[in-house]
């Protein structure tokens, strides 16, 4: 695996939502190299390990990175405070991504929360064909909405309270979806237990599916192994994958959920 490290300049940071933010970053080396569902390791103030931030967007050409985190403890608290004009210490491109290969197929996107981010690019490159299902704990924590719109992907909101959108869960959501529409592919990031429901349901409707797995990292290049999660291989045997190196990204059917 290639990854820079890179200081990069902060162009702009602002909240989109309570706690969770958006930084754009010059990042002229890491940027033409990224691709969806890849993320970087951010050192944060004077903590010993970096951060990971999934990639939510990135413009080779301009050298520009985009970033939407959500803040979660001390670290990502120092970067929330971050001005336009300082500087940030990243490695980067980092993980396996989603297989982009067919713009003309049926493809669906399924994000909770803070797993949101990294599936803006699958609804750019799949424009029109993609069908955006999100799940939030209320109207006022849902972000990208107007981005995946933009995109020209079809968008349905779900909220855990009701206050915007559909009043339920995004399986509950894709369920419906799925009885409607074909669909040829899934993508999903978020909380394991909705994503192991979206595989299940991509089963069923005999889509290929895949996930984006997030467990605490310490390295983020695959040295330290505290990343590890449980898969299968050809032949089904389980073993233990570090999702900073041969993931993040895995076919659902390689992920053993329980």
């Amino acid at each position: 695996m290639r990854y820079t490290q890179e200081t990069c300049k902060i162009l702009n940071i602002s909240a989109i939502a309570p706690g969770v933010y958006n930084l754009i970053l010059s990042a002229p080396r890491i940027a033409p190299a990224a691709s969806a569902g890849q993320f970087v390791n951010i050192i944060c103030d004077s903590y010993e390990l970096r951060r990971p931030i999934s990639i939510c967007g990135f413009d080779a050409g301009l050298g520009i990175l985009r970033l939407v985190f959500e803040v979660r403890g001390k670290g990502t608290a120092w970067l929330a405070q971050r001005q336009a004009g300082e500087s940030l210490d990243l490695i980067g491109p980092l993980g396996h991504g989603f297989p982009l290969e067919d713009a003309s197929k049926k493809a669906v996107l399924v994000g909770g929360g803070i797993g949101t981010p990294p599936l803006l690019p699958v609804a750019q490159f799949y424009g029109g064909n993609a069908a955006v299902i999100t799940g939030f704990r209320s109207g006022n924590a849902a972000i990208l909405q107007e981005d995946f719109q933009a995109a020209g992907a079809r968008t349905v909101l779900c909220t855990d309270d009701g206050s915007a959108g559909f009043h339920g869960f995004t399986t509950q959501a894709l369920e419906a979806y799925l009885k409607e529409n074909r669909v040829d592919v899934v993508y999903t990031c978020g909380p394991k237990v909705m994503m192991k429901g979206v595989a299940r349901l991509a089963a069923e409707a005999g889509a290929v599916c895949y996930v984006s797995m997030e467990e605490r990292m310490g390295c983020g290049v695959g040295a330290c192994l505290g990343c590890t999660c449980k898969t299968r291989d050809n032949n089904g045997e389980p073993h233990m994958t570090r999702v900073c190196l041969n993931g993040p990204v895995f076919l659902s059917t390689e992920v053993e959920f329980d």
